[in-house]
């Protein structure tokens, strides 16, 4: 039986092309400085105002919500990825250039941050409802596991996807510098975000910190959380950036096979980072899934 595509289908899947070449070109504009505001010179934090369009915030989000599992976090020994009250959010992940608008999106980090895209993990969407957190930890890895690939995590871009009505600020509990960022002194902080310096979450905001000094040694003055959710529903996206390419094929001992039928199923759900000793390993003990990681 021969399917027949009627040519006002054709012409609606001619102006939606057209609508995704003009938006993959519209979002690798060059980034606005104006709208980059310091917030912290220890640690290194950045908000740029309106980093993200509307139609970007609702994209990430209706790819994310079919797709949420409790959020995990790394143990600090093992490396191993456990479930903790420490994080009590729901998160996916989405892969590198999983379509026009993610693309662009990971095209104006890198324009932004001056970092190459093939640093970065997979984005990470969180949505927060009443009452969860993270409490406060540092981005940057204790573990020999987690820095196998790419090695540490240096910056960090959390991109805010909605407004939140009261509470789910981004606090930094040990920064140095007493003063916020512009327009933060009318805004409404919670007594979590009142302990160190805040950014209150605004749609399409973006906040960069960076986890190392500039010498490359993990900065404990980065420590964050996020406060607890008290009004509304937050979700954000996360990129975090390393210091190498998180992409690069690794030989690790000649072994770079997958021993489990469902590596690729599982590396494109986002497990390499949720569960990289299992599915990466590290030199001495490689993981299950490492060629569908692109560990080597």
């Amino acid at each position: 039986m021969t399917t027949k595509i009627y040519p006002s289908q054709l012409l609606f899947l001619f102006s939606i092309s057209l609508a995704f070449s003009a938006y993959e070109a519209s979002a690798s504009s060059i980034i606005n400085p104006s709208k980059v505001k310091q917030i912290s010179w220890k640690p290194r934090a950045y908000v740029y105002e309106g980093l993200l369009t509307d139609l970007e915030c609702d994209h990430l989000i209706s790819l994310a919500k079919s797709e949420l599992k409790r959020s995990a976090v790394a143990d600090n020994l093992s490396g191993e990825s456990q479930l903790s009250e420490v994080r009590t959010s729901s998160g996916m992940f989405i892969s590198k250039g999983k379509d026009a608008i993610v693309a662009g999106i990971e095209e104006k980090i890198a324009t932004w941050t001056f970092l190459p895209k093939e640093n970065g993990e997979d984005m990470q969407v969180l949505r927060y409802e009443h009452g969860q957190k993270y409490d406060p930890h540092h981005d940057y890895f204790t573990d020999k596991v987690n820095i196998v690939r790419g090695g540490h995590r240096v910056a960090t871009v959390l991109m805010y996807l909605t407004d939140v009505v009261k509470g789910g600020e981004t606090v930094f509990p040990l920064a140095e510098e007493p003063t916020r960022h512009k327009g933060a002194a009318n805004v409404e902080l919670s007594e979590c975000a009142s302990k160190g310096i805040a950014v209150k979450p605004r749609r399409g905001d973006a906040l960069l910190f960076f986890s190392l000094h500039q010498t490359a040694v993990p900065d404990p003055i980065s420590l964050h959380a996020g406060c607890p959710v008290i009004e509304g529903e937050k979700w954000s996206a996360t990129k975090w950036i390393h210091v190498d390419s998180f992409d690069k094929n690794v030989e690790a001992g000649g072994n770079c096979a997958d021993r489990h039928d469902s590596c690729d199923r599982w590396a494109a759900v986002g497990e390499c980072t949720k569960n990289p000793e299992y599915m990466v390993g590290s030199s001495d003990l490689p993981g299950y899934c490492r060629r569908s990681c692109k560990a080597c």
